[in-house]
């Protein structure tokens, strides 16, 4: 029988396999792991504010005011007044920001497919249960930090 510390280890180092392999694929589309996160975000969920964007890539409000000033200098996203409350912004792919983010998340998308080709549906499918079934209980386990 496998032991609780023994499973962590492994866990941990297939994290951390995966993990390099996805900032070595987001390196090769030319963004750095934020730009690529906040355009990601972007791409899938729609226009938002800069705290909205914060929250769903993790990032404090100074890091992604810098970033989002970035990407706009850039050319890739733009802000634009909320017409309902002229003191909210939201961010927006600019055209080329949406093509640029297309193509860079399709072969992002492609590098990692390869790297779970080893697995057949039904075994992702069992993974993704297990590591969900697992980090629930987990959770649930840890004390709350509030």
């Amino acid at each position: 029988m496998e032991t609780g510390s023994h499973i962590r280890l492994v866990l941990w180092k297939s994290a951390k396999a995966v993990e390099k392999l996805d900032q070595e694929s987001i390196a090769r589309t030319g963004l750095n792991l934020t730009d690529f996160g906040i355009m990601e975000a972007l791409l899938h969920k729609g226009p938002m504010t800069i705290n909205r964007i914060g929250e769903k890539v993790l990032l404090t409000s100074g890091s992604m005011t810098a970033a989002v000033n970035r990407l706009e200098n850039g050319g890739l996203v733009q802000r634009i007044q909320d017409p309902a409350d002229g003191r909210c912004f939201f961010v927006h792919l600019t055209k080329v920001g949406r093509r640029v983010i297309q193509e860079a998340f399709e072969n992002h998308r492609k590098r990692l497919e390869s790297a779970v080709e080893i697995l057949d549906e039904e075994e992702r499918v069992e993974l993704v249960r297990l590591l969900k079934k697992l980090g629930r209980h987990a959770e649930s386990m840890a004390t709350p930090t509030d």
